[in-house]
């Protein structure tokens, strides 16, 4: 996955903040760190820097994951399509896609065998909105 750095690190650390905030209920002064963001829910964390996983195995479980954020890089094919398959198949709930090139955010939901059933698109302004578990509209203001 491509990491949080593609955003710039005041944007990421903004995101983490919304998501965290959101998910939990509760407002937040700060949840962003050097290594990584580390909410009060037990089963969420979001690594600023790639550098944690050094040493992992290439492939993981997807036990467990409810949501794959992807930003696009400069091979936006392979953020766009390849790796949403991938997430698909290993039967994530929901794949958040941030099309710098498009200035759009699309959520892919409903996985199915290759790719997602679902899919709404929104440009960067406009609020999307995350079903449950995470139950709010996504403000992406911040990404004009």
């Amino acid at each position: 996955m491509t990491p949080v750095e593609t955003l710039t690190l005041r944007q990421g650390q903004a995101w983490r903040a919304r998501l965290a905030e959101r998910a939990s209920g509760q407002r937040r002064r700060s949840c962003a760190t050097i290594e990584g963001t580390v909410s009060d829910l037990s089963d969420t964390f979001a690594p600023a820097v790639s550098r944690l996983y050094r040493g992992a195995e290439p492939w993981m479980p997807c036990d467990g994951v409810s949501l794959v954020l992807e930003v696009t890089s400069s091979k936006p094919k392979a953020d766009r399509e390849t790796k949403r398959h991938a997430c698909a198949r290993g039967d994530i709930p929901f794949y958040l896609l941030v099309d710098r090139q498009e200035s759009s955010i699309t959520l892919f939901s409903d996985p199915g065998r290759d790719d997602y059933r679902q899919h709404c698109t929104v440009a960067f302004g406009k609020p999307l909105t995350l079903p449950a578990p995470f139950s709010f509209d996504l403000d992406t203001t911040d990404f004009l």
